[in-house]
């Protein structure tokens, strides 16, 4: 059954590489005319080349996009599942010790402070 189809759609086989090549070759010239039309305008920075462009897109994917989609593991189901069970109680003394490790300071709640939103 699987062969069958395979058969009908060998165009799609042919056609995936130059669909591939034709998606790079349009991101690395829609970066290399974003910046050569803003950057050295607004910063003064030099114009790119369509090669440091697609270098500016891989580099870009590689550390903010990853290597995938959303990652589906346990880790992420672990901390939602924790969250929800957590007590109101459980829930302020978590935030406290977040905005302690990560903004260095005590909670609004022990400083006086009002609450932010």
């Amino acid at each position: 059954m699987r062969h069958d189809w395979v058969k009908r759609n060998k165009w799609i086989f042919a056609a995936a590489p130059l669909a591939v090549a034709l998606f790079i070759w349009a991101g690395g010239e829609v970066v290399m005319h974003l910046w050569n039309w803003l950057l050295p305008m607004l910063f003064g920075m030099h114009t790119i080349t369509f090669w440091q462009a697609l270098g500016l897109v891989l580099l870009s994917r590689i550390l903010f996009g990853g290597c995938g989609g959303r990652h589906h593991g346990r880790r992420d189901h672990f901390h939602d599942d924790r969250w929800k069970t957590m007590t109101p109680e459980e829930r302020e003394k978590f935030r406290h010790e977040m905005r302690a490790r990560w903004c260095g300071r005590e909670s609004s709640a022990e400083t006086g402070e009002p609450e932010r939103s």
